[in-house]
């Protein structure tokens, strides 16, 4: 079994750099290689839309490589054979586009290829990362931990879009193929530095290993996981969240420029202040679980549910802005939204640590694998159903502002169900954070009790 002694913070760090370097390779394949297939080679938009899906449709795969993970009870060769993979695809995906402006279908084809690859690659990766992150996270520092580890994905976006952005001017398929191919090499090496020696002692775990046929052991795991309470309601809660969270990234800006008269350059910057206010909270939700002297700063599940509910909150001020438009303070509405999310978001994946473990053991990997999955299937949703929901109310309204108003009003109820049903689960609490110097600092045995918030 793995060595259990908390990761610390060097250790936290390592895998927020390779949090990082995902981002850094997930970037160019989901905007900058969309940007050329629709600017410089003029082709219709529905084909890097679809790709994106496509990446998206293969995170289906995540509770099999949880299970995977679970089987041999060692996440970081599962990590680095997905960067590995995904490394390639992200490089393929820049020869596809070069490739497109010769021979179209061909490139076509490698694209598909090379998306699938990006989505097999981040299921293993990030789905065995967070795994790792829940085996070998201390119980108070899972906050901190989780909003290390997504700050530094969100610098692994900013840093590769400014640097890559510079080194492909002026374009060329040869650059583009090049700054690719430096960034997959680059975020492969780093991801090796960073997990030497983070693995600890390991074998795989009895419960764990498939008599026979490790498909039909799989299909019974993800049974057995399923049939867990509190797995069930996560998943759904994921999804739920996840569906509301996503709905508004197509319509935010369209709705800034329709009723407030923002120039593209404006509503630029409105999507700038909404992740700016969501590493705010991000930041704020670090917070999660501890404790200052005699002050708690409150439950996982208590900031899961009221992100949740702030963020229900904020999507009526948009809906209210749909009315009250051009005097709506829109601004300050969309860094509160950001503000919010950031919160929840980080909250939730503390949450998500704490329960992976909180079941029977040796299946943290599949549960992990399950919500990852209502994950990428709700945001994937989300985009698509807030722009055909708002495209449907214009037709029914016929007036930009009601239409508008109407999709943001369904989040704002997605948010609350989704903060009542984090509010039903049953949410690990464990012992506080033990005083500095102390002999129990550092250890992961403290007791976790199981708090139940609803009935099975």
């Amino acid at each position: 079994m793995t060595d259990r002694a908390d990761l610390g913070w060097p250790g936290i760090f390592r895998l927020g750099l390779v949090q990082a370097m995902l981002g850094a390779v997930v970037v160019l394949t989901t905007s900058t290689l969309n940007r050329v297939m629709v600017v410089e080679l003029a082709l219709p938009a529905l084909l890097p839309g679809l790709l994106v899906a496509l990446h998206y449709a293969l995170q289906m795969t995540r509770p099999r490589m949880g299970y995977g993970c679970d089987v041999a009870s060692r996440p970081v060769p599962w990590i680095l054979g997905g960067m590995g993979v995904l490394a390639l695809g992200g490089f393929g995906g820049a020869v596809a586009v070069a490739w497109m402006a010769i021979d179209h279908w061909a490139g076509i084809a490698l694209a598909v290829l090379s998306y699938v690859l990006v989505g097999l690659g981040v299921s293993a990766a990030g789905t065995s990362l967070l795994v790792l992150l829940a085996k070998r996270v201390a119980p108070h520092q899972r906050a901190t931990a989780a909003t290390a580890v997504w700050v530094m994905m969100i610098v692994g976006f900013a840093v590769t879009a400014a640097v890559a952005g510079r080194w492909l001017d002026p374009y060329s398929p040869q650059r583009l193929v090049a700054v690719s191919g430096a960034v997959s090499l680059l975020a492969l090496a780093v991801t090796a530095l960073a997990l030497r020696g983070l693995q600890g002692r390991a074998q795989p775990s009895p419960r764990a290993t498939p008599p026979e046929g490790a498909g039909a052991d799989f299909r019974a795991v993800l049974r057995e996981v399923w049939r867990e309470p509190n797995a069930r309601r996560f998943t759904v809660f994921v999804f739920v969240s996840m569906l509301a969270y996503s709905m508004q990234d197509l319509i935010l800006e369209p709705f800034a420029g329709a009723l407030f008269a923002f120039t593209p350059g404006a509503s630029t910057q409105l999507a700038g202040i909404q992740h700016g206010g969501a590493l705010a909270g991000m930041l704020l939700a670090a917070l999660a679980g501890r404790r200052l002297g005699t002050v708690s700063f409150g439950s996982l599940c208590a900031w899961t549910v009221g992100g949740c509910l702030a963020s229900a909150l904020a999507l009526f001020g948009l809906v209210l802005a749909g009315a009250w438009s051009p005097n709506w303070p829109l601004r300050a509405n969309v860094f509160v939204l950001g503000l919010s999310n950031g919160a929840f978001s980080i909250a939730a994946i503390g949450s998500m640590m704490a329960l992976a473990s909180a079941g029977q053991h040796g299946r943290e990997g599949t549960r992990m694998g399950l919500w990852g999955a209502a994950q990428a299937i709700g945001f994937a949703l989300g985009g698509l159903a807030g722009a055909a929901a708002s495209d449907v109310a214009r037709w029914l309204v016929a007036a930009p502002g009601p239409a508008y108003a109407a999709v943001f009003l369904l989040e704002s109820l997605m948010f609350v169900a989704a903060a009542m049903l984090a509010a039903r689960i049953a949410a690990p609490r464990q012992a506080p954070a033990p005083p500095r110097g102390s002999p129990g600092e550092g250890r992961s045995g403290q007791l976790v009790e199981l708090s139940i918030g609803g009935t099975p």
